[in-house]
């Protein structure tokens, strides 16, 4: 199955990168090399593939595992890179591989963001358990919020997941919706109520009582597999309370959620880069009366705005990031307005790239020859930023 010509990179002739530290500038460098060896090859599977019958894209997981890359996020003590600036290098990770794959940068954002960042909040035991198989990628990781009646509503009153106390051990019942990784994890960090009060649970999902159902079938980031997750009468041991306490679950959450924001912000511009790429190399060699598409004043003008929104996006991102890494827990309202304008921005790109490649915008390949769809995949995977936009709190 060929994949499209890989355009070149205009971010590298137009971007002049005066936030991001030396060493997360070296990252990039870095991890592009990656995305171009382990996800390029295969996004184009990835992209049109059905998640019950191809499942999860384990080939690239473990190559990515076998490049280090899941140690960027985390601290020596429990196996990661240990760098200065964490969080702005896990998410220039995020925007290098969404460029190829919105489906494994969702998968990375996932396993690192949500349920490895959450882990940080545990004991130190827990955190050498479940943590250190994370950044060694010998483990994937799930986080699990929604439910099938509360999405973004995190409040004790709307979640029915529920964990009862019975003497040194924890009952768990409940259900959870759109779990990513959910179907390969070996553990879902879980909130549940316990009282009035929410908590966090590291559940294993071997144990009696966990059930994942079927992938779902979605239009776009079908490499991210997501399915419902039921727990009945699940029988957890005390040091499974994340961080050994009861009652901050939802602080756990949000703060997570909120390093979240960040990424999808990232993946935002990771996709948007990639089709304007693809869009400027096709104006610049495709003619049409008698001169290149480029010629024309009309996508002159709005390539010029879609790259100043480029540039405004990443500015976005890395400086919510940048507050994130200096301390700051909750990097508002940067994190929101970066994830609000990433994923509209890529939304919009893309959008503008099947417009200017007409049928071949529209076509996942050509019959006759074989030619690949170079901006469909693009698009269907930027439904999902609309939805994330909408919902900044599901899972």
């Amino acid at each position: 199955m060929p994949s499209p010509q890989a355009p070149a990179r205009q971010a590298d002739r137009l971007y002049h990168d005066l936030l991001a530290p030396a060493q997360t500038r070296e990252l990039r460098d870095r991890v592009r090399k990656i995305a171009a060896d382990v996800v390029a090859p295969v996004a184009r599977r990835i992209a049109n593939g059905d998640e019950r019958v191809d499942g999860f894209p384990r080939d690239v997981f473990d190559g990515l595992a076998s490049a280090g890359l899941y140690r960027v996020p985390f601290t020596a003590e429990v196996g990661g890179d240990g760098l200065e600036h964490p969080v702005t290098a896990t998410a220039v990770a995020i925007e290098e591989l969404a460029y190829h794959s919105s489906s494994i940068a969702a998968v990375f954002d996932v396993h690192c963001i949500l349920a490895g960042n959450v882990l940080t909040h545990g004991t130190a035991a827990q955190q050498q358990r479940w943590l250190r198989p994370v950044a060694e990628g010998t483990m994937v990781g799930a986080f699990a919020t929604t439910e099938p009646e509360a999405s973004s509503d995190l409040s004790p009153q709307a979640i029915r997941t529920v964990a009862v106390q019975h003497g040194d051990t924890w009952i768990l019942n409940g259900r959870k919706r759109w779990i990513s990784n959910s179907p390969v994890a070996g553990f879902i960090v879980t909130l549940a109520r316990t009282g009035d009060r929410l908590s966090m649970f590291i559940v294993d999902t071997t144990l009696p009582g966990v059930r994942v159902g079927e992938p779902d079938q979605k239009m776009g980031n079908r490499g991210q597999l997501t399915a419902d997750v039921w727990f009945d009468n699940v029988e957890l041991t005390t040091d499974s309370l994340l961080g050994g306490e009861q009652g901050h679950g939802l602080r756990h959450a949000l703060a997570t959620l909120t390093l979240g924001r960040i990424g999808i912000a990232a993946a935002g511009v990771g996709m948007a880069q990639a089709a304007f790429d693809h869009t400027v190399a096709h104006l610049s060699t495709r003619e049409a009366f008698g001169r290149k598409l480029a010629a024309n004043q009309h996508w002159q003008f709005l390539m010029a705005d879609r790259a100043t929104e480029i540039e405004n996006a990443r500015n976005l991102y890395l400086k919510a990031a940048l507050r994130r890494d200096d301390g700051e827990i909750f990097p508002e309202p940067e994190a929101s307005m970066a994830k609000f304008y990433g994923s509209r921005l890529a939304v919009d790109m893309a959008r503008d790239a099947v417009q200017a490649f007409g049928g071949l915008g529209f076509a996942r390949e050509l019959s006759a020859d074989g030619t690949p769809g170079p901006v469909e995949a693009i698009y269907r995977a930027t439904a999902k930023s609309v939805r994330s936009t909408k919902a900044p709190t599901k899972s």
